[in-house]
Formats: C-alpha cells, sequence, structure tokens
C-alpha cells in the first residue's frame, strides 16, 4: 500500500503512514464510516424501492393522457364521472378513452390471518389500454364474471396457506379463492409485488370490480385513461383538454407527469419519504463528525510535525494534502465494508418483505463520492488550526 501511494502521489505517502502509526484509532475510523455508509445505503435503498413501487403501479395499464381529481398519487383523489369520458372522446386529437377503477380488497387467510391486495379494473374490451405486464388477450379474458388476473408476487393464495404455481394459471387449470365474501377464479398471472401497504395485486374487469366492491358503481371511476391519435401533440393535447374540462374539478396530465408527481409527492411531502431523506442527512452527518473527529485528533498529536513542516517553507495547500491523503483513505476503506455490508441488508431486507431493494452500481458510486466530500470537507475543518497559526506558535 505503501509503495502504490508513493507512486500516485509522487511522494512519500505521509498521510498514510500517519495512519498506520495509530492503528487503533484508525480501525475506529474505518468502522465509523462503514458504519455511516451502511445508515446512507439502507436510506438510499428504502427510498428508491418506494421510488421503484411507485412506478410498478403504472405498468398494468398503458396511457398517453390520465384524467384525474387534483392529487398527485394514483392511488388517492376523489372519484370522477363517466360523462369525462365522453367529453375528452370529443376532442379532435383524441383516439379513445377508458375507465380505470383503482381500490383495495383484504384477502383473510385460514387461521385469521389477512393480506391487502390493490385491485385494478378495467373493460375487457380495452385491449389497447393492456400494460406491460398484462396483454390484450388476458384482458379479453376477464369478460365472464368474477375472473382476474393474480399477481405473480403474492404466494399465499392456496386454500392451505401454501404456495401456489401462479405463473402457470389458465382459464383450463384456474384457481379458486374467495376473497369479500365472492367466489373468484385466477386464470392468469401479472407480475407486480408488494408495497409499502399493500402485499400484493389483483386485475378484473370493470364489471367483476364493481361487483366485487359494491360501494363503487358504474357511474364512478378513479381515473380516465386517454390514447392519442398518432402523430398527435401530447402537450397541446392536455392543454385543450384542460380547457375543456375546467368545469369538472379534474387534472389532465401525460402519463410521464403523472408518475413524475406521484414519486415527487412521496419524496417530498409523503411522511414516510422526508423521513428516509432526514435518514440520509443524518447518516452522512454520522460519517462528517467522525471523520472530523479522527483527524482533528491525528492534527493535533503531529503538530510540532507540522510545525516543522511550516517553519520548512512548505505551504498551507501541503499540510492540507497530507491531511486530505488521510481523509481519503479513511473514506475507500470505509468504504468497502459499508458498501458489503449494504448488499447483505438489502438482501435481508427484500426476502423480509419482497420489496424491490438491491444494490445497484450507480447508489454504490454515488454514496462512495460522497463519502470521498464528506471526507474531504472534515479533512479542511481539520486543518482551521494550521492555517491560522505561526509555526513558533506550533512548538
Amino acid at each position: 500500500m505503501t509503495l502504490l501511494l508513493h507512486l500516485l502521489l509522487r511522494r512519500t505517502p505521509i498521510g498514510w503512514l500517519q495512519l498506520m502509526h495509530n492503528r487503533m484509532r484508525l480501525v475506529a475510523a474505518v468502522a465509523g464510516i462503514a458504519f455511516a455508509n451502511l445508515l446512507v445505503f439502507v436510506q438510499l435503498g428504502v427510498v428508491a424501492s418506494m421510488n421503484s413501487v411507485i412506478y410498478l403501479t403504472y405498468t398494468p395499464f398503458r396511457t398517453d393522457i390520465m384524467i384525474s381529481a387534483p392529487s398527485p398519487q394514483l392511488f388517492g383523489g376523489a372519484l370522477l364521472s363517466r360523462r369525462i369520458i365522453y367529453m375528452a372522446l370529443a376532442d379532435p386529437g383524441v383516439a379513445d378513452a377508458t375507465a380505470l377503477h383503482l381500490g383495495s380488497m383484504e384477502w383473510k387467510r385460514p387461521g385469521g390471518m389477512s393480506k391487502v391486495l390493490i385491485v385494478y379494473g378495467m373493460a375487457p374490451e380495452a385491449g389497447a389500454f393492456a400494460g406491460d405486464t398484462i396483454t390484450d388477450q388476458q384482458l379479453a379474458m376477464l369478460a365472464l364474471p368474477n375472473r382476474v388476473l393474480l399477481d405473480s408476487e403474492f404466494k399465499d393464495v392456496g386454500k392451505d396457506g401454501s404456495d401456489m404455481a401462479i405463473k402457470q394459471l389458465s382459464p383450463e387449470t384456474p384457481l379458486e379463492f374467495e376473497i369479500n365474501g365472492h367466489a373468484v377464479s385466477a386464470v392468469g398471472s401479472f407480475k407486480l409485488g408488494s408495497g409499502f401497504g399493500y402485499d400484493g395485486a389483483l386485475f378484473m374487469s370493470d364489471q367483476t370490480f364493481q361487483r366485487l366492491i359494491p360501494e363503487r358503481t358504474s357511474g364512478t371511476l378513479s381515473h380516465v385513461l386517454v390514447q392519442l391519435k398518432p402523430g398527435a401533440d401530447p402537450a397541446l393535447a392536455v392543454r385543450r383538454l384542460n380547457e375543456r374540462l375546467k368545469s369538472e374539478h379534474v387534472q389532465v396530465r401525460t402519463a410521464a407527469q403523472m408518475i413524475a408527481d406521484d414519486v415527487n409527492y412521496m419524496n417530498t411531502e409523503a411522511p414516510m419519504g422526508i423521513i428516509f431523506g432526514i435518514g440520509v442527512f443524518i447518516g452522512i452527518f454520522v460519517g462528517l463528525v467522525i471523520v472530523y473527529q479522527v483527524l482533528a485528533t491525528d492534527v493535533a498529536a503531529h503538530m510540532k510535525e507540522y510545525a516543522t513542516f511550516k517553519a520548512m517553507g512548505y505551504p498551507h495547500r501541503f499540510l492540507l494534502g497530507i491531511v486530505f491523503e488521510e481523509a481519503l483513505i479513511i473514506a475507500f476503506l470505509g468504504f468497502m465494508p459499508g458498501v458489503l455490508l449494504g448488499s447483505g441488508v438489502y438482501q435481508v431486507m427484500a426476502m423480509a418483505t419482497d420489496l424491490p431493494l438491491g444494490m445497484t452500481p450507480g447508489r454504490a458510486l454515488t454514496v462512495l463520492a460522497g463519502t470521498f466530500v464528506a471526507c474531504a470537507l472534515s479533512g479542511s475543518l481539520a486543518t482551521l488550526r494550521l492555517r491560522r497559526a505561526e509555526p513558533a506558535e506550533l512548538f
């Protein structure tokens, strides 16, 4: 390590030698940085998982424009009137429009435990609005009453509580179960997974949706999905629809803007997002404090040596370079166990919650860069006394 640093720095690695002189202090600093990195990784992982879950909830359907009650969330806001569909179809740039029904149901397992499922309802003939995880053929299969598509990531559906081969479901080999007091047949599957507040999902026709959730009538819907004609400008269509529907107290947005609003709300306004965001800053602050304490102590312990360098005519930037060298070495050595521990925690959390958690190269590099910046900042603060002092005062 000494030879490698000598080649990189083109001088004697004074900072590394000072760190190695007191190995217990080095171990403590590395452990502190690893712990701070672990805190940041966990918080960033949960925030990324939360955002991934939001994106996944939009995958069962496809649309160019969404008309909704004023709300930043997909599963939120007031219900709309069916007449909005016909008003949207009157726009010259609209090719088709359909209703999207959203809700939730409680499925009770044998033994008294219950699971919460989010529910999508759409007309079986609206195959053009089938999303990435559902085909138009699957949607057409739901025309018969009480037929549903079951989330393939939802395992606890067997009558005996055992896992089922959900991906192999078909009209010929359906899975029969009961929900909300109604017998339903799962004739296919789609992939969504669990999220924050629910354990899985169901997709069904609009008629089955109203049968299973009787308080929702055919005249009330959650969103209107709009498909534009080829070549139509989405931004222009949004402006026209907003003008046409200004008396209906609705919000017209492109699908991309709807998703962006949902993600932004969860990260900046929802209590869960704010809590995890604060957790990231706490992890960074912990790392700053730990590195500053280590470097300040090291500077104080080697004050005479620094004074000698200054008396010999070395500029302050040389002394700052030594402290930066120590800071970056501590940052790198602390990052390695931090990223390994973070990856392990992700795996444990993913297995326990079924949430999309995992280490990504981009996140690891971001945390590494942030660790370098935090350690460099701590190093700058630790050398303030050296900048102000005269060489004679340091002895």
